[in-house]
């Protein structure tokens, strides 16, 4: 009868006589012995660093050499070896015991807003804890702090400031203890807390209600389509078969003798929509794609404001090795101020990205009832090229091409079903949909 197919069944067969089980004890052993060894490789190559793997190799060909040759200088090198590894190997013995918590008060932040975020030591033991030293990454940035000797239950506050000089979202943390020797063989990491996400948010402004003016609902102009039913009364018709019966006008059919009904002038409850290029294509330097992300925030938070239906999109990037260009946009959060300035905190240009030409392609496509169309793009973008995104759109629909060029002039110009907002600074934003509003 065949044994079971197990580990035994592999190295010894059906064999069960004492040198099967002396050759199965002796497989087991060595493969504790390798399980060992390779956690213990792990362990040591987490901490020990370049410089300590080379005195380790060193040190015993300095021996070999210098006593094979005579070399006394080889000879002190290998001793000085030996030494710089015996206290390295000092600094790694105990563990330090602290309560560590990371605090950062604000989660959202403005550019240029200042902040700062605390690391709080303590000892909970019964006995003075040496100080270590901490690292809390903050994005790209490592902030190194010395913490000093504690006494049971000392407590000790360590503030750092956050680098809010430009828009993103930064992950700070995990705080780390340091244990390391002061010439760099060994180091060894303790993680003492989890992440925290900050959001630098874009600087916006508030943008005119006049803006408005741009944009028909039911508060605005009814448009010039013609409805069986709305708001907007238009005109009589007679009646035909199909037409709703509470819609008959019995004055007129009294003195008509002729079944008359009203008809409306349709209105419509406006959908703008932001569409920002990420494409490098269209920007001159970063300071052109800021104030076109600022403005796009603007525009959002002015229609949240307002509670009108927005959407703010964004071109999708194509993947590096990808056969043919992703032809997508991707929708921010637009429910609630945070969400959309959260959303607009980590988008980054990308060369591979659509161009606004496509984005407005892509957004007319994939929305539908959109009343105002925001292009938002910067300086390399051509007029040719904006006359072709607008014709993409619906007619009827608004087309504003918001162009970002803080070298040039600001101004305003309207062409057929295009109106073109050239902005250098964001405060020329508002001033310029003001004027566009009363034009």
């Amino acid at each position: 009868m065949a044994g079971p197919p197990n580990a035994r069944t592999r190295i010894v067969g059906d064999r069960t006589g004492i040198l099967a089980d002396i050759v199965v004890a002796l497989v087991r052993a060595g493969r504790a012995i390798l399980g060992l060894v390779r956690v213990v490789a792990i362990r040591i190559g987490a901490v020990v660093t370049p410089l300590g793997w080379s005195t380790a190799v060193v040190v015993p060909l300095a021996f070999l050499f210098g006593y094979r040759f005579g070399w006394l200088e080889l000879v002190a090198v290998a001793y000085a070896g030996v030494v710089l590894l015996a206290i390295a190997v000092l600094y790694l013995v105990g563990r330090v015991a602290f309560d560590v918590e990371l605090v950062v008060p604000h989660r959202h932040l403005v550019v240029g807003q200042p902040g700062t975020g605390v690391v709080s030591l303590r000892n909970p033991t019964r006995h003075r804890v040496f100080g270590t030293r901490v690292e809390v990454p903050v994005g790209r940035k490592l902030i190194d702090l010395v913490t000093p000797s504690l006494a049971a239950g000392e407590q000790s506050r360590h503030e750092f400031t956050l680098p809010t000089s430009r828009r993103g979202v930064l992950d700070i943390g995990p705080v780390r203890g340091v244990r390391a020797d002061p010439v760099g063989m060994v180091r060894r990491e303790l993680v003492w807390t989890g992440t925290t996400q900050l959001f630098v948010h874009p600087r916006t402004i508030d943008v005119p209600s006049t803006s408005t003016g741009l944009i028909r609902d039911l508060e605005g102009k009814p448009t010039r389509d013609l409805t069986n039913s709305d708001v907007s009364f238009h005109a009589l018709r007679e009646y035909v078969a199909g037409d709703e019966r509470r819609y008959i006008h019995w004055k007129s059919t009294a003195k008509t003798g002729t079944y008359m009904v009203r008809q409306f002038e349709e209105t419509r409850r406006s959908r703008l929509v932001v569409a920002l290029s990420l494409a490098e294509s269209d920007f001159a330097n970063d300071a052109e794609f800021e104030m076109a992300v600022s403005a796009a925030g603007s525009l959002g938070l002015r229609a949240i404001r307002d509670a009108r239906e927005v959407s703010v999109v964004v071109g999708e990037v194509t993947p590096e090795f990808a056969k043919r260009k992703v032809l997508g946009i991707r929708q921010l959060g637009s429910l609630s101020r945070t969400r959309l300035l959260d959303d607009l905190a980590g988008v980054e240009r990308a060369e591979s990205s659509l161009p606004i030409v496509d984005v407005a392609r892509v957004t007319s496509e994939k929305l539908a009832g959109i009343s105002v169309a925001f292009l938002v793009c910067g300086s390399l973008t051509t007029p040719t090229q904006l006359r072709a995104a607008s014709v993409l759109f619906p007619v009827g629909v608004e087309v504003v091409a918001v162009v970002c060029d803080p070298d040039a002039v600001p101004g305003f110009r309207r062409f057929a079903g295009l109106s073109v907002l050239t902005i250098g600074y964001l405060e020329d934003l508002g001033r310029s949909l003001a004027r566009s509003a009363s034009v």
